[in-house]
């Protein structure tokens, strides 16, 4: 790809989507400085969240499972993981099978935060589709699942299809 070359500015396909890119960046922008604004009472900050969403929302689940969920280094995780884990917002133990493995677990008061940043965030998605049509949270959600990169999608499928 020649950087270098200039962007054509013609409304055709091959030019960048300039208005939905920045609209996704401010909405994610806005959507995510809620939790940052509660994780701050804490000292966390976003690394923090998403592993107490996704640990919260998958009982026992591995460190390898969430270092392949978050797209993050075991260095990175261990960190953040530690963290949580002296805070006693989490807790960690080895695996039944493979005692190498290590599982991860919300304690009530992790559950409880990561309760309160979701009832957050769902309380702005609420709002955002309150006066579009009835059907516009499935057209919100088949969007969403499109952004994902199609051999991932039926993972994601899984993470996501819970009550």
């Amino acid at each position: 790809m020649d950087f270098d070359a200039p962007v054509p500015d013609n409304g055709e396909a091959d030019t960048p989507d300039y208005r939905l890119i920045e609209l996704l960046f401010f909405g994610y922008r806005d959507f995510i400085g809620i939790a940052d604004a509660a994780l701050t009472a804490y000292g966390y900050g976003r690394a923090h969240h998403r592993v107490l969403h996704f640990v919260h929302r998958n009982r026992d689940l591995t460190v390898g499972e969430l270092l392949a969920i978050l797209k993050i280094s075991k260095q990175a995780a261990a960190r953040v993981i530690k963290t949580l884990t002296d805070d006693g917002m989490i807790i960690t133990h080895p695996g039944e099978d493979d005692r190498r493995e290590r599982h991860l677990t919300t304690t009530t008061k992790g559950a409880q935060l990561a309760d309160h940043l979701s009832q957050l965030q769902s309380e702005r998605i609420r709002s955002a589709i309150a006066d579009l049509p009835a059907d516009s949270r499935d057209a919100v959600e088949r969007f969403l699942m499109r952004l994902v990169e199609p051999a991932e999608r039926l993972e994601v499928e899984r993470l996501t299809d819970k009550a």
